[in-house]
């Protein structure tokens, strides 16, 4: 089908008519590569179509150009094999016998008894068998790539364009803009002939629309057909080549489809331009290699000495290729699209490529242009010979590292080390170099060039800068590779204590690295502890390398709940104040320190520090972005807004995505802690389903993962597998003496399981060890929580006293959320009271400051009072029949298990409906659920 293309098809109408009136026509059909002139010449015989009318076609081509006669054979060929003897007889009379000599070998016959000039005479005997044919019938005779017929016909067609009188016919003939063949004086000939040039113009945006319309069956967005139009600038060729491609893939012309048009670059198409670009003069397809290989460059003078073109060829080759239609529309020289590139580089050979790339590199080496620009050059060598292309390639990479992207740092890395020699320092620095960048999106690949360097370098100090430039494991485990590397360093180097100066900063750090990978082991953890306190009160902090040690010190304090939440926020906050907010810590264990302050309910200086980083690192889609946001969620989590914590959490995941990476890891623990605090099904099963796969060795991912689990199984009233869940997770962490309850809360739920199926012994157990805990720990948002927990297990008044505390400890706290679950617990409890209508006001307005809406209703409307009274209603012995229900068991099953009959338990489980307002054992479920949740959140 052709879109607009009426003018044209009019025009041809037009002579044919004439033709039909003895007015013969030469139309000239033109245009750039892809506009579609073979396509137009196609559908012209459909105009004709059972008319009185013969058509004559032949299509030229490069690879019979020397075939003499090769298009006027086409032309006729099938015209006298088709026609009857008598017909080719009377059409072959008189002087066109001479065309015999085209078809035949034949020797032409004497005129008037001389031998007539056999050039001339096949000439004028081809006209006369046009003549003859045309007495029969109009003629439409079709040449298509004139530009590519052979000698002898061209000089037959410029001899029958001078000579159309008194023929009944329209000859169409199409010859491409810009190639040097259209140049020959035989084309200049018949174009200067013809009487009517087309030249059909680009498709406009809204016939573009009905292509994609064509071709989808289905009208295209308005985004994906602008984006259609942009890449083809409305060239038919190149849009019928990209369509096809998106439409075999099954995508619909949808907005989102937009981007992978732009991205598309067809086989097919590229195949189609490398054929015509091969058939260009030399000078044509050295610059079409310049352009192609200083793809991102605009500088004329530079394209043509890597052409080796002077300006007046330069500007030749230029008009070329502008005229094939293969350079974009703005001056500078740039391709149309990037499969012209790809269909350069078809043609060129390896040999070529390489030179191309190698004296590029050198031009622009020579002009002083940015690093990056002349490694992109050498990145296509096998090997370069320059002397500063080491150089280059590694300043190159540490622009790219300053920009934020260490894939191509590592890349214009690699590059390098194929020209260092095997065994020498200069190696050792390269390799250093592309394990820092790697250190970002690949720590195996990272911790493996760390090892094959250090074996090269000469002084320990040396050694341990290398090493050290290994992120460590926040809260995994580093492989045991990497540790006895650690280990063996910091023995070379020597105690810190021995040393002064940076090599003392390097042993400081060592220290750091080696005592945190041992922070799940219980040996290393005391020892640890020890030596925190055997530096004093007030550690020295004047150093970076002392900061290190001391947030590594403090972690395992903190884990093992042998530092009160007070002095820990005080060394936590003395440590940030001598800290430069800098993303470079994002290799260092000094996050641990936001880590420790969330903790220890001691967020209200961190905002402040937080954003002063972020401000200093301008780069985007990095690991240091994905660690501020962590921060920020955890700091977010202690002030009791989970919902905020969550958006910043999710972010930090979609940046670490890409790869597995030690961000990715304590972004999926702070997203599990936030399901937790939100207790939503759907954000844990979405979380469960992302780490499946990837390696969960950290015992904090393990924990957290089994905790999380464990929720899920209590939401869907699995309450015996989740409480085992919950008590297996925290046997897990006390194992290896990781008890501080501000870090995993895990006895919460527990003792809520415990509450719910009937165990108020084992509830209660674990409630006291949790404020235990606490008050060992003594962070008011843990201690808080502790209380609140404790009082839904106690009736009257001491439950309210409980309560009461709970509250007074909670408005000292950062954490807004657990103050209002406090509040609304302890007006639910006073019950009519003033005092509890003031309670409740104050933990609604809290609540939805925190973003809580669900406890603001439940402040609101007493909604959560209800179940909470009435489940206190309920006796002994109904509280463990609910209990069974509750984990699934018949009648018959809980009478077998309680030795009563069925009758007994269906007169307990009237009571208990009765009691709470419910119809049936799924509501009653629901409702002691409700409750639970309620009380111990």
């Amino acid at each position: 089908m052709l879109w607009e293309r009426e003018t044209e098809v009019a025009l041809v109408r037009t002579a044919l008519r004439g033709a039909d009136e003895g007015r013969p026509a030469l139309l000239l059909l033109t245009g750039p590569l892809g506009i579609g002139r073979t396509a137009l010449l196609q559908h012209l015989p459909e105009l004709v179509a059972g008319e009185d009318v013969r058509v004559l076609r032949a299509n030229a081509a490069p690879m019979e150009a020397d075939f003499a006669f090769g298009v006027v054979r086409q032309l006729f060929d099938s015209l006298l094999a088709g026609a009857p003897e008598a017909a080719r007889e009377r059409w072959l009379r008189d002087r066109s016998c001479f065309a015999r000599l085209v078809f035949a070998d034949e020797t032409a016959p004497a005129a008037d008894g001389r031998l007539a000039d056999p050039s001339e005479a096949v000439l004028h005997g081809l006209r006369t068998l046009l003549a003859n044919v045309s007495a029969d019938s109009r003629l439409l005779v079709l040449v298509d790539d004139l530009q590519w017929a052979d000698t002898p016909s061209l000089r037959w067609l410029g001899y029958l364009a001078k000579r159309l009188h008194g023929l009944r016919a329209v000859v169409v003939c199409t010859v491409r803009d810009g190639d040097a063949r259209a140049e020959h004086p035989l084309v200049r000939e018949i174009v200067e002939a013809a009487g009517q040039v087309l030249r059909p113009g680009p498709l406009s945006l809204d016939a573009v629309g009905e292509v994609v319309c064509d071709q989808f069956g289905e009208p295209g967005d308005g985004e994906f057909v602008r984006a259609c139009h942009e890449i083809s600038a409305g060239n038919p060729v190149l849009l019928g080549s990209v369509l096809p491609a998106m439409a075999v893939t099954g995508s619909r012309p949808t907005a989102d489809q937009a981007g992978a048009v732009r991205a598309l670059r067809p086989a097919k198409l590229r195949d189609r331009l490398a054929s015509c670009l091969r058939t260009q003069p030399l000078p044509v397809r050295n610059l079409a290699a310049a352009i192609a290989v200083f793809e991102e460059q605009d500088d004329p003078e530079l394209i043509a000495r890597l052409a080796g073109l002077d300006s007046i060829g330069y500007a030749a080759a230029l008009r070329s290729l502008r005229a094939l239609g293969l350079l974009a529309a703005r001056r500078e020289p740039r391709f149309v699209h990037r499969v012209v590139c790809d269909a350069v580089e078809s043609f060129l050979t390896m040999a070529e490529r390489e030179t191309l790339h190698d004296t590029a590199a050198a031009l622009l080496y020579g002009r002083g242009r940015p690093a990056e620009e002349v490694a992109a050059q050498l990145m296509s060598l096998t090997v370069s010979r320059h002397p500063w292309s080491m150089a280059v390639l590694r300043t190159a990479a540490d622009t790219a590292l300053r920009r934020g992207a260490p894939d191509s740092a590592a890349r214009y890395l690699r590059r390098a080390l194929l020209d260092s020699a095997a065994q020498s320092e200069e190696r050792a620095r390269l390799l250093i170099d592309l394990a820092t960048a790697e250190r970002a999106f690949d720590r195996a690949a990272c911790e493996r060039h760390i090892s094959q360097a250090v074996p090269l370098l000469t002084t320990a100090w040396e050694k341990a800068a290398a090493v050290l430039r290994i992120s460590p494991t926040l809260l995994g485990l580093a492989p045991s590779p990497v540790v006895e590397l650690l280990r063996q360093v910091a023995d070379d180097l020597g105690a810190p204590d021995a040393l002064g100066g940076t090599a003392r900063e390097m042993a400081l750090r060592l220290e750091a690295r080696l005592r945190h990978c041992g922070h799940e082991d219980p040996a290393e953890l005391n020892a640890a502890v020890g030596r925190l306190r055997a530096m004093g009160d007030e550690p020295p902090l004047d150093s970076g390398a002392e900061r290190e040690l001391a947030a590594v010190l403090l972690n395992a304090a903190i884990l093992t709940n042998r530092l009160s939440a007070a002095s820990a926020a005080r060394l936590a906050n003395r440590i940030l104040e001598r800290e430069p907010a800098t993303s470079a810590r994002v290799h260092s264990v000094l996050p641990l320190v936001v880590l420790a302050l969330s903790a220890a309910d001691s967020v209200q200086g961190i905002d402040s520090w937080l954003c002063l980083e972020q401000r200093t690192h301008r780069q985007s889609v990095t690991v240091a972005d994905a660690l501020i946001h962590v921060e920020q969620a955890m700091v977010l989590l202690a002030r009791g807004r989970p919902a905020e914590a969550r958006d910043r959490a999710e972010r930090a995941a979609q940046l670490a995505a890409a790869d597995w990476h030690e961000i990715g890891t304590i972004a999926t623990v702070v997203r599990v802690a936030v399901a937790l605090e939100l207790r939503d099904p759907a954000l844990s099963e979405q979380i469960l389903l992302d780490i499946r796969g990837h390696r969960r060795e950290s015992l904090a991912v393990a924990a957290m993962m089994q905790t999380l689990t464990a929720a899920v199984d209590a939401q869907s009233g699995r309450l015996a597998g989740a409480l085992e869940g919950f008590l297996a997770s925290g046997r897990r962490l006390e194992a290896v003496g990781w008890r501080n309850p501000a870090l995993f809360a895990w006895r919460p739920w527990a003792i809520s399981l415990h509450h719910r199926l009937g165990d108020a012994r084992a509830a209660l157990a674990l409630a006291e060890e949790e404020h235990a805990r606490a008050e060992e720990w003594g962070a008011p948002a843990t201690l808080g929580r502790a209380l609140r927990l404790k009082a839904a297990l106690h009736s009257g008044s001491e439950g309210v006293i409980l309560l009461r505390q709970a509250v007074g400890v909670l408005r000292g706290s950062a954490d807004e959320l657990e103050l209002a679950r406090a509040l609304t617990q302890l007006g639910n409890r006073l019950g009519g009271v003033p005092e509890a209508g003031e309670l409740l006001r104050e933990a609604d307005a809290l609540a939805l400051g925190c973003g809580a809406p669900w406890l603001s209703e439940k402040s609101r409307d007493g909604r959560s009072t209800a179940p909470a009274q009435q489940a206190a209603k309920l006796t002994r012995s109904e509280l463990r029949v609910t209990a069974f229900v509750s984990r699934g068991l018949t009648n018959q099953e809980i009478a077998d298990e309680l030795g009563v009959s069925s009758r007994a338990i269906e007169k307990h489980l009237t009571n208990s409906y009765r009691k709470l307002g419910v119809s049936g054992r799924r509501e009653l479920v629901e409702a002691l659920a409700d409750q639970g949740s309620a009380e111990m959140r």
